[in-house]
């Protein structure tokens, strides 16, 4: 784990599929020779998948966040990439991926395609999320299932494209995040893998400004204690907000974006409480009380401007979790994918990777995040009570959500500022 991811981004998904091959299915644009089902956008998702989504949140946080550093990731971009996967996964591989979902495959496609792609875009604050299947040109090997690009397309309106899978497809798979992400992540594959057969990828742009944003009277230096317990100067924006948040080891504030559709939410644990006992104490559960019990008190607030880079293996964490079957070549059943047509191959995954950024300024915030899920063959209101406080002068967890289900787009951790 490093942080040397400098985009401005995006959430990106890339799921990466080796040893397949597949019925030619022309060398550019197969888009629309994949005709998709009509899926209908559900509106009255109950509490439980939010809830779920959240606590799939939780737990990547709880995984990814290790010796103390500053930690963002994008459990949608997580969820997207294993989603995708998962649509081609059956029997114990799929009744893990499940349970780590905390929903089965259907919830989970008709709550990506019905809450997550129509999420709200206007001026001053947007969501951009594109998803695509690239087919290597080569049928000796694999032989994909149209049921299965059938799905991606339905649920996920993928763009399908047949490439050679060499240095030409690593550039247009390159140029096409870059596209989608309005050049915010560049180079994501950094080569072919000679197995590969198959490219899932999802890219998620996100970049919003405040509802109210900082003027310059409101940013001053300040200090900020850090997890080892030293201090550092830094810029500190100020204001006053009205979504207090508090439970019996957590204060913290709401700050909305423009037109209310999204929010930044701070949460400061206790003094007693040291950042890594504090998330893993999250869940699901608490996060929705947490916001649920969101009150229209005054607080005072005061927020570092904070920049961070992350990127991890996501493998051991997600077997931690309990997705084991998958990273097995003797066990993995992505049979519902397509067939390996070489004796003795099987599909399964081999990698998680996952990249993220945020950067929280005076007038805004940007996000994003990349996941790569590679896959191979393998021989077997006004108060008059005294205001609330909250100043983030220590290390904090913050997430991105939207305003309706409050869905956490974004979830990470400061320890310190750089």
């Amino acid at each position: 784990m490093k942080k040397r991811f400098i985009a401005t981004v995006t959430a990106l998904i890339l799921s990466f599929f080796s040893g397949c091959t597949l019925r030619p299915v022309s060398a550019d644009n197969l888009t629309d020779s994949i005709k998709p089902d009509a899926i209908p956008v559900y509106k009255d998702f109950n509490s439980g998948e939010n809830v779920a989504v959240s606590d799939f949140a939780a737990k990547l946080l709880q995984q990814s966040f290790k010796d103390g550093e500053s930690t963002v990731i994008s459990p949608i971009s997580v969820l997207y990439a294993l989603a995708m996967t998962a649509n081609g996964a059956d029997g114990e591989t799929l009744n893990q991926m499940e349970t780590l979902f905390g929903m089965d495959i259907n919830t989970v496609n008709n709550y990506l395609h019905s809450t997550v792609s129509v999420l709200p875009s206007d001026d001053g604050y947007t969501i951009d999320l594109a998803n695509s299947v690239w087919i290597k040109d080569d049928e000796d090997d694999f032989v994909v299932n149209e049921d299965f690009l059938k799905a991606v397309k339905s649920y996920y309106d993928a763009g399908i494209f047949k490439e050679p899978f060499d240095e030409h497809t690593l550039m247009a798979i390159n140029n096409w995040v870059v596209q989608k992400t309005n050049g915010q992540i560049q180079d994501i594959l950094d080569k072919i893998d000679s197995d590969a057969v198959m490219y899932l990828v999802n890219a998620i742009n996100f970049e919003a400004d405040w509802d109210s944003i900082y003027e310059k009277h409101q940013v001053h230096d300040g200090e900020f204690t850090k997890a080892d317990g030293t201090v550092q100067t830094v810029e500190f924006m100020y204001s006053d907000e009205h979504g207090y948040l508090e439970d019996e080891n957590t204060t913290g504030f709401v700050k909305f974006y423009k037109d209310y559709k999204y929010a930044f939410v701070a949460l400061l644990p206790d003094e007693n409480i040291s950042i890594d006992e504090y998330i893993a104490s999250l869940n699901g559960d608490k996060l929705a009380q947490l916001l649920a019990a969101k009150s229209g008190k005054m607080v005072v607030t005061s927020m570092p401007k904070f920049e961070t880079t992350f990127d991890i293996e996501m493998s051991e964490s997600l077997k931690t979790l309990g997705m084991t079957d998958a990273f097995d070549s003797r066990v993995a059943d992505f049979s519902r994918m397509g067939t390996a047509q070489q004796e003795g191959e099987n599909l399964c995954v081999n990698r998680v990777i996952h990249k993220a950024f945020i950067r929280v300024a005076e007038k805004g915030t940007q996000a994003g995040a990349a996941t790569v899920v590679e896959m191979i063959t393998e021989g077997a209101m006004a108060v008059t009570e005294k205001p609330k406080e909250v100043y983030l002068d220590r290390p904090f967890v913050y997430m991105i959500i939207d305003c309706e289900n409050n869905l956490p787009l974004f979830m990470g951790a400061v320890t310190e500022i750089e």
